[in-house]
């Protein structure tokens, strides 16, 4: 079963996370950009372990490169200041930080889903389970298939909790991730 937003909500605030009413929605809350990035260098996932590739931040002053068919994007204020309320994302794949810190409560497991005016405007947000006991700013892979911007702060996904059996909580490598 699934839990109400009121619920997702408090599990939010318990992990620090300072919430707009608007982002509670029936059924789970919607977590905002925080920032954006493009990997630039390999990563990894073996047997053994892993390597999450090099990324730098979306430039913030408008200086970036874009519109050259790289997939490169720009973070402007919208007036043409360049103070960065604004991302500029070119068709690509970026790796996006949601703004609120969470922690997925014991008994339940997270789900975040894209908000449909991304899909609306030509764009993906592909995520990962979150298991029982993570906590930390996850991230989301932002795949853009138009040209976009996206103020900071907007909301992008929402985060779902449902009831779940498990043995043990997380304690792998992202535990704390943006703490």
């Amino acid at each position: 079963m699934f839990e109400s937003g009121a619920n997702v909500a408090r599990a939010l605030e318990a992990a620090g996370a300072d919430l707009d009413p608007a982002q509670v929605q029936p059924n789970g809350v919607d977590l905002t950009l925080g920032g954006a990035f493009r990997q630039t260098e390999p990563g990894h996932i073996g047997r053994d372990g892993k390597t999450v590739g090099d990324r730098e931040p979306l430039a913030v002053d408008g200086a970036a490169e874009d519109g050259d068919g790289t997939g490169n994007g720009t973070a402007e204020d919208g007036d043409g200041t360049g103070n960065g309320d604004v991302y500029r994302f070119e068709p690509g794949a970026y790796v996006v930080e949601y703004g609120e810190p969470v922690r997925i409560p014991e008994g339940h497991v997270g789900f975040v889903y894209p908000r449909s005016s991304l899909l609306r405007n030509s764009c993906m947000l592909n995520t990962a389970v979150w298991d029982a006991g993570y906590e930390g700013v996850g991230e989301g892979l932002l795949q853009v298939g138009r040209p976009i911007t996206i103020e900071r702060d907007a909301r992008i996904a929402q985060l779902v909790l449902a009831e779940a059996a498990h043995e043990d909580t997380y304690d792998g490598a992202y535990q704390g991730e943006g703490l």
